[in-house]
């Protein structure tokens, strides 16, 4: 006590009060000691947010990636880094965001035999229980070792196609995506963003080394169920290749191949996919798939029972395949999405479609935009739709059908998705059409 009055005298603003309590003290002391001694899940529930909400963003991920489970702390380190955090696309976790917003960033910008593989390797341990979707929209190529001279011959000679070709491939996913456990979407673009003056289409190249490398990861993928390879100048061979990976797959549902090179033979291994795995979902949009092609995917339709959505916009599959298409569909019970937008149809095609109207009860939507199916063809879906409950969608814009024809066809589709909307507000629990 008289050390204490002695100090009051001393000091006249000197007050117990302002003596901070041990906790606090210890709690200062853990988070500046953080790096080399992280304590933090001995600690009770209260102490352990009072040192997150102090714990600095810059911490080495070593530290912090598989210690700190808050979400309050990775929500910091996501907006201090990202402006735009849209946290419903990562399941609603901010630390499921950043880790697979990092891992991205850092193979975009992965330089073949410049990059160190440890980046990406020693990253792993760290983000594997975290990681659920990866999304890639560019892959490097390495830098070339001395740049090409400036020849006067404006004309690309076959040196500079096997100069290119050998200073084109990427960034190998194979050792990474089959050390992700829960890994289940992977959407891949290769290209190069932004490449500005220094553009060149061998920029834009999927390797056939690129191909075997990635067919076999994803063979291992096991838990993956959303595959995405777009804008990629996809071609035959490397479908038929990848085709030939995922035909076992145990998850894949969904694949997305749309801008790419896909030919009939490429068309042919997928024909073969779809009758032997479990795909719901394939989207073929922008590829230069004929009626050869089209009646290899219509022969796989026939034979799948998991098939829901097949899209085939912008191709060339012409009568011959859209009716085969439609023949396939005659028998064909899960397809209920079919876009043939813009594939040089005509009445042959809507003559097939008017039976299949008749027939399918799965069918639920199908887009014939951009094709000439002119007064007939209209008045053959007409007809087919006489009976018919359950399509909710008919898309026949640019068709050429005629205006009276296309008004009583929308009015029969309107009437059937206003059936179907009554029906699910009278039974909420019954699974939408």
């Amino acid at each position: 006590s008289f050390y204490t009055r002695r100090c009051i005298t001393e000091d006249p603003s000197w007050s117990l009060v302002t003596v901070p309590h041990l906790t606090e003290l210890c709690i200062q002391h853990i988070v500046h000691n953080f790096e080399k001694n992280p304590i933090l899940n001995s600690l009770l529930p209260e102490h352990q947010r009072k040192v997150v909400d102090r714990l600095s963003t810059s911490l080495p991920l070593t530290v912090t990636a598989n210690i700190v489970s808050h979400e309050d702390y990775w929500k910091r380190c996501c907006i201090e880094r990202w402006q735009v955090c849209d946290v419903s696309n990562y399941g609603d976790s901010w630390k499921r965001m950043f880790f697979e917003r990092h891992l991205e960033n850092i193979l975009k910008f992965f330089i073949p035999n410049t990059t160190d593989p440890k980046q990406v390797l020693d990253l792993i341990p760290l983000c594997k229980g975290y990681v659920r979707k990866l999304e890639i929209d560019q892959f490097l190529p390495p830098v070339r070792p001395d740049q090409k001279e400036e020849s006067n011959d404006l004309t690309d000679t076959e040196e500079d196609d096997d100069f290119s070709e050998a200073y084109t491939y990427h960034y190998d996913l194979k050792d990474l995506i089959t050390a992700l456990p829960h890994l289940e979407e992977l959407h891949l673009t290769y290209g190069v963003k932004s490449c500005g003056m220094n553009f060149e289409w061998s920029l834009f190249n999927f390797t056939e080394q690129d191909c075997s490398n990635l067919a076999a990861g994803l063979k291992m993928c096991h838990n993956l169920r959303v595959f995405k390879l777009t804008r990629s100048k996809v071609d035959d061979g490397k479908i038929k290749v990848l085709a030939r990976n995922l035909r076992d797959h145990p998850c894949l549902l969904e694949l997305d191949l749309s801008h790419n090179l896909i030919r009939d033979n490429g068309a042919q291994a997928l024909g073969k996919l779809i009758s032997h795995s479990k795909l719901v979902t394939l989207d073929l949009c922008n590829n230069q798939i004929r009626h050869l092609g089209a009646q290899a995917l219509a022969q796989g339709l026939a034979d799948s029972s998991t098939l829901t959505s097949l899209n085939l916009r912008l191709n060339f599959v012409g009568d011959k395949g859209g009716e085969a298409v439609g023949h396939a569909l005659l028998t064909n019970t899960s397809l209920k999405s079919l876009h043939l937008g813009s594939n040089n149809l005509s009445e042959p095609t809507a003559a097939v479609f008017s039976q299949v109207l008749a027939q399918n009860t799965a069918l639920r939507s199908i887009n014939f935009s951009c094709n000439h199916l002119g007064l007939d063809g209209g008045k053959h879906l007409l007809e087919g739709l006489a009976n018919n409950k359950t399509l909710t969608e008919l898309d026949l814009r640019h068709t050429e059908v005629e205006q009276e024809t296309d008004f009583l066809i929308h009015q029969i589709v309107w009437a059937n998705r206003e059936a179907v909307r009554l029906g699910s507000l009278q039974n909420p629990t019954a699974e939408p059409l």
